[in-house]
């Protein structure tokens, strides 16, 4: 089954800072996860997950239950451990936003 992708506006504002190039592999990537987002590295739960490019990280969360990937955070190695710390964090903010975004994408 496939999986709906969205964007986070903090991930969306972090991919701007990036040349072309860059969002052209995030895009690939996104067609890798739209058939399944588990092929990337786990970090410690089924949901949280990773995916390199290059020095930099791009992180998702898996959202079974609305058949969604959520592309949240970018970060580089040196800010890894923050930036998993900060999702795990705000992850009921993060929740609130993809379900304000995935209603509005069923409502059109």
């Amino acid at each position: 089954m496939a999986y709906k992708i969205y964007h986070s506006q903090r991930f969306d504002r972090e991919l701007s800072k990036f040349d072309f190039s860059f969002r052209e592999q995030i895009n690939k990537i996104e067609e890798q996860l739209f058939e399944n987002p588990y092929v990337r590295d786990s970090l410690g739960t089924k949901w949280l997950r990773e995916k390199r490019i290059g020095v930099f990280r791009i992180y998702y969360l898996i959202y079974e239950d609305l058949k969604s990937v959520f592309m949240v955070a970018v970060s580089g190695k040196k800010d890894q451990q923050k930036v998993i710390h900060t999702i795990r964090l705000i992850l009921s903010l993060l929740r609130e936003e993809i379900e304000n975004i995935f209603r509005k994408d069923d409502s059109i």
